[in-house]
């Protein structure tokens, strides 16, 4: 996928499209330095990252609101996020140089968003309209990380791959929610996980 066939599939405005081609193409510069993703996904950035993130989208009641995306490494979903839409975005990575991209490309971007450099479990929790994550961890744990962030209302969007049947079922032994899995658009092995009324069962 190129960045034609992402705007005619997406219909993003002119302006959001520019946007994203200078992310991806500081994702080519920055990833000669440090690892940012995997190499062999470099090629395909269009499909494997940014409609990859974009299409979380598809699946959020809110247009607007806190949204906190853990463990953010190169800025997916995030910064997708934060250069298409209304959203309040918040990252929480632990990677000071990750960090440091992030930044750049929010402000080569015009994207503003909120960095916490810092482990998860030390950032002091605040209520969050949507709580995201991407290749960061088994279902239990992001739960574990993501709960102290959430409301009653709170909405969760996971990205996970072909082993999600196996977490959801790890996952209700310790937890209540209602959940919902989309097919990936940019994946056939992924999904997207759509969590909402998520509680303890103990």
């Amino acid at each position: 996928m190129n960045k034609s066939e992402f705007q005619s599939r997406t219909n993003v405005s002119r302006e959001t499209l520019e946007k994203l081609e200078i992310y991806v193409n500081l994702l080519n510069k920055w990833q000669k330095a440090i690892n940012l993703v995997s190499r062999s996904t470099l090629s395909d950035a269009w499909l494997r990252h940014i409609l990859d993130s974009y299409q979380v989208l598809d699946h959020v009641t809110a247009k607007e609101g806190i949204w906190i995306d853990l463990g953010s490494g190169a800025g997916f979903p995030a910064l997708v996020v934060a250069i298409v839409s209304d959203f309040d975005v918040h990252v929480v990575e632990s990677d000071q140089r990750k960090c440091l991209f992030m930044r750049e490309v929010s402000r080569e971007t015009s994207s503003p968003i909120t960095v916490h450099n810092s482990r998860i479990e030390a950032v002091s929790p605040f209520p969050a309209d949507v709580i995201s994550a991407r290749a960061l961890a088994s279902l239990d744990r992001l739960l574990e990380y993501s709960v102290p962030f959430a409301t009653e209302k709170t909405e969760f969007l996971f990205l996970k791959g072909q082993d999600v049947d196996a977490e959801l079922t790890n996952a209700s032994k310790c937890w209540k929610m209602d959940a919902i899995k989309y097919q990936s658009v940019s994946s056939s092995e992924g999904s997207i996980l759509k969590l909402t009324n998520v509680r303890h069962s103990g």
